[in-house]
């Protein structure tokens, strides 16, 4: 079994505050396996995600592949910039479009394995938009790493629990409200669009992490 490393770049807060990280409304998270360096959407402005990598001691040269969970600005507005100076990356997103002839584009609309042990839920049906999520088996289980669950914190973890027993729910829930759901898993970094970061921190104080610029998630 290998072990993830995952670093917040991109959010509305910032985590590590002594070294000059810059918040803003949106998302992005680096996941870095002993096989692959993936990154999870690109927030909003690629400058804020290329100065908070650089902070971050984080080369955007080692990124094999990214993955955009949906069609909103504050998740896919980093791309271009980011994408100018990578050359050979696959992105998988939603979208049947392709922004650049040096990156090979794949369109998601099935579950499928991105790299091993990081699996997309495929298309997720949602309002207003749709959205893909994440599943990543780390070295105790199964963690779920969702954009903005458009889709439904219930829907993303009903899908998700087909590899097996999920433990970890990372990333932005929006106004997700049905707390119990979490009742049984283990870990819960509420992150971006979460409305009711504050709620869970209070029912979950023992398994609920909070986000930000620079926070590390193991798994």
């Amino acid at each position: 079994m290998i072990n993830m490393k995952l670093t917040v770049v991109y959010d509305n807060t910032v985590h590590k505050k002594d070294i000059g990280l810059k918040s803003d409304w949106g998302f992005a998270c680096l996941i870095e396996t002993s096989h692959e360096v993936i990154l999870f959407d690109t927030g909003t402005k690629g400058k804020i995600l290329l100065d908070n990598m650089e902070k971050l001691g984080i080369n955007p040269s080692v990124i094999d592949k990214i993955v955009i969970s949906h069609e909103h600005y504050d998740h896919n507005g980093g791309l271009k910039d980011l994408i100018d100076i990578l050359d050979g990356v696959e992105v998988f997103r939603l979208a049947e479009k392709t922004i650049s002839d040096n990156v090979t584009h794949k369109t998601i609309v099935e579950p499928c394995e991105i790299s091993k042990d990081v699996y997309s839920t495929g298309c997720l049906r949602g309002s207003p938009v749709d959205e893909q999520s994440l599943v990543l088996h780390g070295k105790n289980g199964w963690y779920v790493l969702v954009g903005c669950s458009h889709s439904g914190v219930n829907n993303i973890l009903r899908k998700a629990e087909s590899h097996g027993k999920l433990i970890g729910l990372i990333g932005g829930f929006h106004g997700f409200d049905d707390f119990q759901v979490l009742k049984d898993l283990d870990f819960i970094v509420p992150c971006h669009c979460t409305k009711y970061i504050k709620e869970i921190r209070s029912l979950y104080p023992d398994k609920s992490e909070t986000g930000g610029v620079g926070k590390i998630i193991t798994i």
